[in-house]
């Protein structure tokens, strides 16, 4: 029981960090610098990148609002469940990938602040993906 109370708590964190990355996509144009470098652009790629950040940003959230609304009922074992929490598996673990295998390192290494975001970036997308393997793990045994 303790262990599956654990796992409420970790799933609810984690949905509470998740919603945290998707609103932080509200100020993450001025951080990377994307009103400058976006202004020599076309309208229509300027347009697009905002919308397409603005959806990652509301993915998000809804992503995380699953389990910090819902945490316990997505451990039941009953299959709806289970698949939402392997497709949180497969998603966080694809954009987990991503941080090492898309990501180039020259965009970070020499950069104290990018350096730092990359590692906390790789950290957050580790707990985040074991998290919801271990859920998937645990909802699947039911």
């Amino acid at each position: 029981m303790t262990h599956l109370l654990a796992l409420i708590w970790q799933l609810r964190l984690v949905g509470a960090a998740l919603i945290g990355v998707g609103l932080l996509h509200v100020v993450l144009p001025r951080i990377l610098g994307w009103p400058d470098d976006l202004g020599n652009t076309s309208l229509l790629t300027r347009q697009v990148s905002y919308a397409h950040l603005f959806f990652i940003g509301l993915t998000c959230v809804l992503l995380g609002a699953l389990p910090l609304a819902f945490a316990r009922e997505l451990l039941t074992g009953d299959p709806l469940p289970t698949v939402l929490l392997c497709g949180q598996t497969l998603f966080w673990g694809l954009r987990w990938v991503m941080e090492f295998a898309y990501f180039s390192p020259r965009l970070w290494r020499g950069h104290r602040l990018r350096t730092a975001g990359h590692v906390g970036l790789s950290v957050l997308w580790t707990w985040v993906t074991a998290v919801f393997a271990v859920a998937t793990v645990h909802a699947a045994g039911q």
